[in-house]
């Protein structure tokens, strides 16, 4: 199977090895003329940032570049943005990167004609109604991780950094004109930002599958993304140069983010505060939180699990799907408790609370309350 295509679904998606050569015709398909690339500090200084510039000056489109981008995005972070922006004459972006690169990206496009603070736009009832939808700037994203899926998303995930909360920043013109995905940027990623990422997807898509709403078409992407995942995800911690394992968790990855339109739950709801407080991997903390989740789950979700279960050929039913992921996550090196991801008992408290005030956590198919709440993050430290 040749793994190259140009998609239309949930936007143009111009996937391949080697495509970031186009970038400059995907600004051109998005009206930029001056685009500002954003990524975080680490992509900055690689080659991979440094020959994508190349490719836009070449085509006459500049090479503005800003990359003081936190690993868990704030307000501070778009401020500074926004001066960068607007100091270059910008009239467009690239989001290139993981997703901290690739939500603030998204979210410096979305404020860079807005007179309102950013908080305003929440991800709450219809607050993105208040913004002026044609002052918000056209937006290209290149994912660099297969992970996130937030290039073809219509949000961003922004940390205030006086609450230390995250907050979910929602317009629909948040989604990018044209992605670009290459797997051939995510070759020699270290293995464990492999592994962290290649979770975070099979996160979404369990989560999004899990979830107690009607969405059959996320539904089913979501089963086939989970398979892609178990398929080869190991492949790709264990070999960095397997380009066709790095192809499909890039696929993987965006139907994740697809899928999770029809929601997502208590492992995001539990993991959002827990990066907010100790700067943890996303996509790792995620995994450490799935099991216990979903044997909290187990009352509603039993069937469902047994039916991916039998999708994937795996034997046992919703016990057999628990210790296929155990093992999966052995083998490719997640730790097993928050502990070993740095995080401390003294914030059970304030992180449980943080959890069920959380928007994912609405989305759970058992209620998850504080009580419940606590007692996810003791067992899972």
């Amino acid at each position: 199977m040749q793994l190259s295509g140009n998609w239309s679904f949930p936007t143009a998606i111009w996937f391949g090895a080697g495509r970031i050569h186009e970038i400059g015709d995907a600004c051109e398909s998005a009206g930029i003329q001056n685009p500002l690339l954003v990524t975080d500090r680490g992509l900055g200084k690689l080659a991979i940032t440094e020959n994508t510039l190349n490719l836009l000056d070449e085509r006459g489109l500049g090479r503005g570049l800003f990359a003081e981008v936190d690993p868990n995005p704030t307000e501070l972070n778009v401020a500074a943005g926004l001066e960068a922006y607007r100091a270059g004459g910008h009239d467009g972006v690239v989001a290139f990167g993981g997703g901290s690169g690739l939500d603030l990206g998204k979210a410096l496009a979305f404020m860079a004609g807005q007179s309102r603070p950013i908080w305003d736009f929440e991800d709450v009832g219809d607050y993105w109604k208040r913004a002026d939808a044609s002052a918000i700037a056209p937006i290209v994203a290149v994912p660099t991780t297969a992970g996130t899926g937030s290039e073809v998303g219509r949000a961003s995930v922004i940390t205030n950094s006086e609450t230390k909360t995250k907050k979910i920043i929602f317009h629909p013109k948040m989604l990018p004109s044209v992605v670009i995905c290459d797997p051939a940027l995510t070759v020699g990623l270290p293995k464990p930002v492999t592994a962290g990422t290649g979770m975070d997807a099979f996160a979404h898509c369990l989560e999004a599958y899990c979830a107690p709403t009607y969405h059959p078409l996320a539904e089913g992407i979501a089963l086939e993304g989970m398979r892609l995942v178990k398929e080869n995800l190991p492949r790709a911690v264990a070999e960095p140069g397997d380009l066709e394992a790095r192809a499909h968790m890039m696929s993987a990855a965006a139907m994740g983010a697809t899928a999770f339109q029809k929601g997502l739950g208590a492992i995001h709801a539990l993991s959002h505060p827990v990066g907010s407080l100790f700067g943890t991997h996303h996509g790792t903390t995620n995994a450490v939180f799935m099991l216990p989740v979903l044997r909290f789950n187990r009352p509603a979700v039993e069937d469902k699990i047994m039916r991916v279960a039998a999708y994937l050929g795996i034997d046992g039913g919703f016990d057999g799907f628990l210790a296929y992921l155990h093992t999966l996550m052995t083998d490719i090196g997640i730790p097993e408790r928050l502990r070993d991801l740095g995080v401390t008992e003294n914030k059970i408290i304030e992180l449980a609370g943080m959890a069920i005030a959380d928007p994912c956590a609405a989305g759970n198919p058992v209620t998850l309350d504080y009580e419940a709440a606590e007692t996810l993050i003791r067992e899972s430290l």
